[in-house]
């Protein structure tokens, strides 16, 4: 297995072996319920789909119901497939921390960022403004500038820099440090920042 779904609980930070400080993200990974098992000749592709922190029964659907029993776990609020991956559990089964990570793997955390609403250009992607308020200029400090050229090509191109919903998209952190596994806690202590809020679900992988 290389992969696993986990909850960030905040950050902190510890000191390595040379005796510096290093900020580090504190995630809840797993355990995780292998609640399906998908291969070739029955789904179209191979994949382990797992779930994440039980969930109420009142809230969960009947097919949802149907397919929690039918793996024989409870039901889980997080389901995140795994493509392509080895394992050798079986269905019900659950995947720990240990299982998968030790100190000083190397892995990609997947979430979700924190939204920051409708924003400028200038907070969203690091404009300077105009800068001076001479020649006339009026209250124009934040403002885009100019957006596009005239009657060739008379028109704004795809893709400009402006304002605009900033946050709240799926992103990937990469090459990641596990600095310290947790196993009697399932906690991971990662090197550096995590995307989301605190309470957010994430996907870590190997």
């Amino acid at each position: 297995m290389d992969g696993l779904i986990g909850k960030k609980i905040g950050m902190t930070s510890v000191y390595d072996d040379q005796g510096r400080n290093v900020a580090c993200t504190v995630i809840q990974a797993g355990p995780c319920a292998v609640t399906q098992i998908k291969r070739p000749e029955t789904d179209g592709y191979s994949a382990v789909q797992m779930g994440f922190e039980d969930a109420k029964e009142k809230n969960t659907t009947k097919a949802l119901k149907g397919h929690f029993a039918k793996a024989n776990v409870t039901p889980k609020k997080k389901l995140v497939e795994f493509r392509d991956c080895e394992i050798d559990k079986k269905v019900g089964e659950r995947v720990t921390v240990a299982d998968v990570f030790s100190d000083g793997d190397i892995v990609n955390v997947i979430g979700t960022s924190k939204g920051k609403g409708f924003q400028g250009v200038v907070r969203r992607h690091g404009f300077g403004g105009v800068g001076d308020q001479t020649h006339g200029q009026h209250n124009r400090n934040r403002a885009p500038g100019s957006i596009g050229a005239a009657s060739t090509p008379s028109k704004v191109i795809k893709g400009l820099k402006m304002a605009g919903q900033m946050g709240n998209r799926r992103v990937k952190m990469q090459n990641l440090t596990v600095l310290k596994v947790l196993p009697e806690k399932n906690l991971l202590l990662i090197k550096g920042a995590v995307p989301g809020h605190k309470g957010a679900y994430v996907i870590i992988e190997k």
